[in-house]
């Protein structure tokens, strides 16, 4: 696992360090949209400060994405090896009511939405809400 992240690091521009390596191995960890208190969480032993700028970094290098799912705390999930982050390369988010947890539905394009003029998006955000299948299995 180390060597596909440091492969991963490289092919964006970032140096492999330890930390960063240990940051991305543990965000692979996930298999959900994460946190950066859930990265903190699971990496007691690793600096707030330090997960934070290695947070930053990843994202200036387009490795990973956020995700403002409504719920107060941005989540954050590793792009797929294609992905630039651009608006035509973006895709569905979904957040659980029930659960808080939040996942990325690769699958489903957001639709290409034209700027009305005068006006230019730097990105675009869509959430389904809803109930995952794991609070499903215990509503009934």
């Amino acid at each position: 696992m180390n060597d596909l992240c440091i492969k991963i690091l490289e092919k964006r521009g970032i140096k492999p360090t330890s930390i960063r390596i240990l940051i991305l191995r543990t965000m692979f960890g996930f298999d959900r949209a994460f946190s950066m208190t859930d990265l903190e969480y699971t990496l007691e032993t690793v600096d707030k400060s330090t997960v934070s700028r290695t947070i930053h970094l990843f994202l200036e290098h387009k490795l990973i994405h956020s995700i403002d799912d409504g719920s107060g705390s941005i989540k954050y999930a590793v792009c797929n090896d294609g992905c630039d982050c651009e608006l035509d390369n973006l895709h569905v988010h979904f957040h659980c009511r029930k659960c808080g947890k939040t996942f990325c539905l690769e699958n489903i394009a957001i639709p290409g939405i034209k700027a009305p003029e005068g006006l230019f998006f730097e990105s675009v955000n869509l959430v389904i809400k809803g109930i995952c299948s794991e609070c499903l299995k215990f509503a009934t």
